[in-house]
């Protein structure tokens, strides 16, 4: 296999040293007269540079765009040049504590979605999706470190609750980031700059296209735990719209809608999409969690794999997220009597421990789950099933939100020099009933 060199994730994170060799004389004449006077012409340009060779074709584009400046107004994205003078752009680096190594430049690129700029040397694609990697990982390995019990569809809605669209677009408005009205060249490259007109290019994702992705919506066929675990991306959600496009069911729906809306508007002049609507509504909540993905991509590419750590457990790690309301049970009582008979344990047996107010209209029972001399949980109810099941249920949060410790270990804090000895991790034996 070949090694995968992280320094060319990004793709083109940084424009290239053009290259002399292998260009036409008038193309490398036109280009040296431009270059001297190149502090003169506002052309869109990124300022640190990684040394690539130029085919001919583009050796001659960059130079007929460096003779044939546009005007900035004319331009999808503001200039990296005006990133310097930009006090929004200073007080958010201030702002996230982010490390001198991180250009300001490149701050500014994170702000650009592809929905406004299609170019992906000055759009945040790349850095979204290398900053999408390194979140998922450790947001995965943080849940199975601290809680090794958890079944998988627990696991994939955590994973939507740390690193999904809406917390990170939660996160993105708490940093105090302002949206453009309208993207452009003239726009202050502080503020995120998108476009609900049209959807942009979507992030790659890690998983297969089924070859009957067309009819597990259609027809609501099931897919099997260990099925997604294989084909699904990180969220268990399938990849199954046309082959060239990486687009989840829930992308897909959504712009399904936005087709519908588009046909409304053509029939109505007067339409109030551009106000604010599901569609453009999902649209944004995108941009702004495509922005904080590429600040982690950013900071990963620019300061290295441990800044990248602290980043995510500072801004993503820290969010509290209520792990029990997660859980739906269908079964509780037989699913608590298969995980005592898996565990050798004593089968469970409800007992009532208290009661209140039984010939009035609001009885509460208090109604307990052992097994031998052990109480595996207990629960209040207004009548005797009803605080069974919901003991039931506790007995079985309590077992699924098993954790070593708070300061657990992960995998990736061996990748450090001064890492001590590595203790293997609890590894649970899997899940009672698979869903």
């Amino acid at each position: 296999m070949k090694r995968l060199r992280a320094d060319r994730w990004t793709g083109q994170l940084l424009v290239a040293r053009s290259s002399q060799r292998g260009c036409c004389p008038a193309a490398a004449g036109a280009l040296r007269s431009a270059r001297s006077d190149q502090h003169y012409l506002p052309v869109r340009s990124q300022w640190t540079a990684v040394s690539s060779p130029f085919s001919e074709a583009t050796e001659t584009t960059f130079a007929t765009t460096l003779q044939a400046p546009r005007d900035p107004s004319e331009l999808p994205s503001p200039i990296p040049e005006r990133a310097l003078h930009s006090a929004k752009l200073a007080s958010l680096h201030a702002r996230l504590s982010l490390p001198k190594k991180l250009p300001i430049q490149t701050l500014a690129r994170t702000l650009v979605d592809a929905s406004a700029d299609e170019n992906p040397l000055f759009n945040n694609v790349n850095l979204a999706f290398v900053g999408q990697t390194v979140i998922n990982y450790h947001v995965s390995e943080y849940l199975m470190a601290r809680y090794p019990r958890l079944p998988m569809e627990i696991v994939w809605a955590s994973m939507r609750g740390f690193a999904g669209v809406a917390p990170l677009f939660q996160i993105a408005r708490s940093w105090g980031v302002e949206s453009a009205a309208v993207p452009g060249g003239e726009v202050d490259p502080g503020l995120l700059q998108f476009t609900t007109e049209s959807p942009g290019v979507s992030l790659t994702k890690f998983g297969y296209r089924r070859t009957e992705a067309m009819y597990l919506e259609k027809y609501k066929w099931r897919r099997g735990i260990s099925n997604r675990v294989v084909f699904d991306d990180d969220f268990g959600e399938s990849v199954n719209v046309t082959p060239g496009t990486e687009q989840t069911a829930h992308e897909a729906e959504m712009q399904k809608k936005e087709r519908e809306n588009d046909e409304e508007e053509e029939e109505n002049e007067y339409s109030m999409r551009r106000y604010g609507d599901d569609v453009t509504r999902s649209l944004a909540e995108k941009a702004h969690a495509h922005f904080v993905r590429a600040v982690v991509g950013a900071v990963y590419m620019h300061c290295g794999r441990d800044a990248a750590h602290n980043f995510i457990k500072a801004h993503i790690l820290s969010r509290t997220l209520d792990f029990g309301r997660l859980f739906s049970f269908k079964k509780p009582t037989m699913e608590l009597a298969l995980l005592c008979d898996r565990e050798d344990f004593d089968p469970p047996v409800a007992r009532l421990l208290s009661e209140t107010g039984r010939q009035s209209r609001t009885p509460v029972y208090v109604v307990g789950i052992f097994s031998g001399k052990d109480k595996l949980g207990e629960a209040a109810g207004p009548n005797l099933d009803h605080a069974r099941l919901k003991a039931a249920m506790n007995a079985l949060k309590a077992w699924y939100l098993y954790s070593p410790g708070e300061h657990v270990r992960v995998p990736s804090d061996m990748l450090a020099d001064s890492a001590k000895k590595w203790e293997p991790a609890y590894i649970d034996i899997g899940e009672i009933i698979s869903r």
